[in-house]
């Protein structure tokens, strides 16, 4: 546990500033667009890898099928879920830096009052 006090500076947002931003309708945007990116992806992603799971499990004749030498359908579905990972990470980060950040930027200067 910390012995030192902590005093809000001048510079620090007041509880009231977080209240009005958080019910102003560029924070409602900005949640709004993330939900319109998070959620969608995320259930795709999710039936993607039930779907590998399912063929896992149920499939074995087709997951087993060789495509080229001892690499089968299993394997390369297996490696899809990793590049389908990183094409997710891909298109958020581009999603967030045009859609999200300038907002989120925004709203940043208005709490901490317009400056840096």
């Amino acid at each position: 546990m910390s012995t030192v006090e902590h005093t809000p500076s001048e510079s620090e947002p007041d509880a009231q500033k977080w209240v009005e931003v958080q019910a102003s309708d560029d924070f409602a945007q900005l949640k709004s667009r993330l939900r319109k990116f998070v959620f969608p992806v995320s259930g795709l992603f999710l039936a993607w890898y039930l779907l590998y799971v399912l063929l896992a499990d149920y499939a074995h004749g087709f997951m087993s099928t060789k495509v080229i030498g001892n690499i089968n359908v299993g394997l390369i579905f297996g490696l899809l879920q990793f590049v389908s990972t990183f094409v997710i990470t891909t298109l958020y980060v581009r999603h967030a830096n045009k859609n999200l950040d300038p907002l989120a930027e925004k709203l940043r200067n208005e709490i901490e009052g317009g400056g840096k």
